[in-house]
């Protein structure tokens, strides 16, 4: 059964568990754009805890209901850079962080005029270093109520985010402050490189 979800920005864990056991993903292209959710947001386990990574998207006046689809990035401020930074801060010292770095770097040098191009890569590059294989596919028309598909288009809501009850893993401030769960799907690369994917496939979504 295929599996319909949000693309979204360097995704976290609980869409990393969907995206190792679904035999194809569907991605939502049709919907509108809300603010405050993973669209253009990921969080990494920083130097004084939990840190949230944002890409900054220009808002039309005019058209309150955006499709998600046509969100620009606001490029006059220096994102990449600032999002890189705070990745080699937070990860230069964890096992893996060098192994992905060359791999990864790409995303954050080359410039992106929509948000989705920017998400839509973010997951084919992990792809790449998990060395995870998953037909892809694209809504044309958006459907509230889906059948003869799995649904996990909450995922995307930060807000709403329920306990998943995933295993631990070690993670490098953790002894600072303490584990923190469904981060970016980078802090678990980072932290357990090679074994990363036999982690997610372990891990359950109801």
């Amino acid at each position: 059964m295929k599996t319909i979800l949000h693309p979204t920005y360097f995704p976290s864990i609980s869409h990393y568990v969907v995206f190792a056991k679904a035999e194809a993903i569907v991605f939502e292209m049709e919907d509108n754009f809300q603010k405050q959710t993973y669209r253009n947001r990921t969080y990494i386990y920083g130097a004084n805890g939990k840190l949230m990574l944002n890409v900054p998207v220009r808002h039309s006046k005019k058209d309150k209901n955006q499709k998600y689809k046509d969100i620009r990035i606001a490029n006059e401020t220096a994102w990449q850079r600032l999002h890189w930074k705070s990745l080699e801060s937070a990860y230069r010292t964890s096992p893996f962080f060098e192994y992905y770095e060359d791999e990864l770097r790409s995303l954050f040098e080359k410039r992106y005029e929509f948000l989705m191009d920017v998400n839509l890569e973010s997951f084919q590059l992990i792809n790449d270093c998990l060395q995870l294989a998953v037909k892809t596919s694209k809504t044309d028309a958006y459907l509230r109520n889906i059948v003869q598909m799995k649904d996990h288009r909450k995922l995307v809501d930060v807000k709403k985010e329920p306990d998943f009850g995933f295993e631990t893993y070690t993670q490098v401030f953790e002894d600072k402050h303490g584990y923190i769960p469904n981060l970016s799907i980078l802090d678990l690369l980072f932290n357990e490189g090679t074994n990363a994917l036999s982690y997610l496939e372990q891990q359950t979504i109801l």
